[in-house]
């Protein structure tokens, strides 16, 4: 196992360096200029220059790239052209609410998906079966940011249940931090939820067809503890990789939801970013997505050998 870690973080790096190059790249190849964003069209073109060799931009490309790579090697992602603060500490003032928004979400998501796809299996042909697999067609069809504008109509303005958009941070007051978060989480969670729901389903079905399965039943062993304790553990192997890939998604995907309910998020930092072109900061917050992304499959990767001690990494 030691070797195996070993190998998947050393693969890290080269995986690392393809994604900082294509952010580069992407970014400097995308029309418009953070000095003009700045200064304004009508800028004296004497401003501008002046801006651009301050800020380094009036470099050649390759130059910019190499000085760039540079500090990242050094865990230097540079500082912020607008905010005119380092891009880790502009990610970490945002982090809050997006690491919160992303575990309360992914609650809900394993919460509502792993019940409803075990329900599913075992009423297999049912009209619960049915309802649930029409539940989770509508879900995974469904915008997030379409049905967190619904919730924002119907239950905070209609209702006056939760607060309309904004965030109360979690050290004054957490139950109205989750009160907050809760339209935005289920609006990311929900729809997470029915594609955890349909692969809890399917694997379950497969499980539930198994010869030691039926060998448990026929021992008298009761229906809930051959279902929970014999094929749910086994259903989660294959589960597990879509609850990691949905943990990813979240944390990507919270940028809409952060735009549509004004949650001050590295989401929306990095929409704003964009709009400024502020470059240091979309590429640092691309690049520790992306980190996220490798580590997570990493530990779902090691999470295996846990749910399964057959497995075995050489």
């Amino acid at each position: 196992m030691k070797e195996y870690l070993a190998r998947r973080i050393l693969a890290l790096a080269p995986v690392m360096f393809v994604v900082a190059t294509l952010v580069f790249v992407l970014m400097h190849l995308t029309p418009g200029d953070p000095v003009s964003a700045m200064l304004g069209m009508d800028a004296n073109p004497t401003d501008v220059e002046r801006m651009r060799a301050n800020l380094g931009l009036d470099k050649p490309l390759h130059l910019q790239y190499l000085q760039w790579i540079g500090k990242v090697l050094q865990g230097n992602f540079g500082e912020s052209i607008f905010l005119q603060i380092p891009v880790l500490t502009a990610v970490a003032d945002r982090l809050e609410p997006t690491l919160m928004l992303t575990l309360l979400a992914m609650v809900i998501a394993v919460g509502l998906g792993i019940p409803a796809g075990v329900i599913s299996a075992t009423r297999f042909g049912t009209v619960v079966d049915q309802s649930f697999m029409t539940v989770s067609l509508l879900g995974v069809s469904m915008p997030d940011f379409w049905l967190g504008l619904n919730l924002i109509f119907f239950v905070a303005v209609k209702l006056g249940w939760f607060p309309v958009a904004g965030y109360m941070p979690l050290g004054s007051n957490w139950l109205a931090t989750l009160r907050y978060l809760a339209m935005p989480a289920f609006c990311l969670g929900f729809i997470q939820s029915t594609l955890i729901a349909r692969m809890t389903r399917a694997v379950m079905l497969d499980v539930l067809s198994q010869d030691y399965i039926r060998t448990g039943h026929a021992k008298g062993l009761s229906e809930r503890r051959v279902v929970y304790k014999h094929a749910l553990k086994n259903a989660l192997i294959p589960t597990l990789t879509v609850i990691g890939i949905t943990f990813a998604i979240l944390m990507s995907g919270a940028i809409v939801i952060e735009t549509v309910f004004n949650l001050p998020g590295v989401g929306r930092l990095l929409i704003q970013s964009v709009l400024r072109r502020d470059y240091p900061v979309i590429q640092g917050v691309v690049l520790l997505i992306a980190a996220a992304y490798v580590v997570i499959n990493l530990l779902v990767d090691v999470m295996y050998a846990y749910l399964d001690p057959r497995i075995k990494y050489v």
